[in-house]
């Protein structure tokens, strides 16, 4: 199975990158790390970046607060998403339409390779933005990600 050697990359976009898409790449590290994703094992590479971050700034406070309440670290800083990072992923994930939009945008519009697969994080509905909004949103934005990741995950990484 030639597949099997490459290595597949989630890359999971927000705006500034601070909070929703740095949480949603720790739960994805932490449910692979554990095995709670089937069909995909821990050598997976996670990341985040955001299509309006600037370099270097740390994830929120509430963020590694809401993270930790479930035993999970993170301690990574914002990054801007290049058309470079997006190519190289195996799956991208955006925390809303918009960002799904501008991803493809940077990929040249319809023209995406098709070997990279760029979708919203939940199929439902965005992802709500939680600054602004308190700890307790913070809260229910990592237990959402505890709950559709591993589903998704699967779905878009097992053939």
């Amino acid at each position: 199975m030639p597949s099997a050697s490459v290595m597949k990359t989630v890359l999971f976009i927000c705006t500034g990158n601070t909070c929703r898409s740095p949480m949603a790449e720790a739960v994805a590290r932490s449910l692979l790390d554990r095995g709670l994703v089937p069909g995909v094992g821990p050598e997976t590479f996670v990341a985040s970046a955001g299509v309006a971050a600037g370099d270097g700034i740390p994830i929120s406070e509430e963020a590694v607060r809401a993270l930790a309440q479930q035993g999970i670290e993170h301690d990574g800083t914002s990054k801007r998403v290049t058309p470079e990072m997006v190519r190289k992923a195996t799956v991208v994930l955006g925390m809303t339409r918009g960002h799904v939009a501008e991803v493809r945008r940077l990929l040249g519009g319809g023209d995406a390779p098709t070997e990279v697969v760029v979708e919203l994080l939940d199929p439902e509905s965005d992802v709500e933005d939680p600054v602004g909004l308190g700890l307790p949103a913070y809260d229910r934005l990592v237990r959402h990600f505890v709950r559709v990741l591993p589903k998704r995950l699967s779905e878009l990484l097992t053939p």
